[in-house]
């Protein structure tokens, strides 16, 4: 499950979700790709990873994302991803997410950051930033499955 809180200025967050998702399902993954007005309304099932994606304004996790995680009752023990997004200052805000997430006793898998104006490569400044992100996120989603089905190995 994909839970995202939608930008109302740029999608960058939509994007960088779809490609997560596209990731996970060209792997057998079932996944659901929401916003989290969407996410409250769906059943809570057996869910093998959360991906969360927080947009930062003022240094900090958008609320719409951080009241989710916070009240959603099964994350215990489960695998997180937590994808942290900004203009180009993300450091305390992807901090503070994941210390939202850990709090919840959430697995946390991974976290990254990325950048909305600032360049998410520096060797590829000539290209959109947006889809150097996603991108990126493509190839991070690659390591994400391998470690997560290495995890669930280990636990059979």
């Amino acid at each position: 499950m994909i839970v995202y809180n939608p930008d109302p200025f740029n999608n960058l967050d939509q994007q960088v979700c779809e490609s997560f998702g596209r990731v996970l399902a060209d792997s057998g993954f079932a996944v659901t790709i929401a916003t989290v007005s969407a996410a409250k309304e769906l059943p809570d099932s057996s869910t093998s990873l959360y991906v969360f994606c927080a947009n930062t304004y003022n240094w900090y996790p958008d609320r719409a994302i951080s009241r989710f995680v916070k009240n959603h009752q099964h994350l215990a023990g489960k695998n997180v991803v937590a994808i942290t997004l900004g203009a180009g200052s993300t450091e305390h805000s992807q901090q503070v997410f994941e210390d939202i997430i850990k709090e919840t006793k959430a697995q946390l898998v991974d976290s990254k950051t990325y950048w909305l104006w600032r360049p998410n490569d520096k060797t590829r400044i000539q290209e959109s930033n947006i889809k150097v992100a996603v991108e990126m996120v493509r190839k991070w989603a690659m390591e994400i499955i391998d470690s997560v089905k290495k995890r669930q190995r280990t636990v059979m």
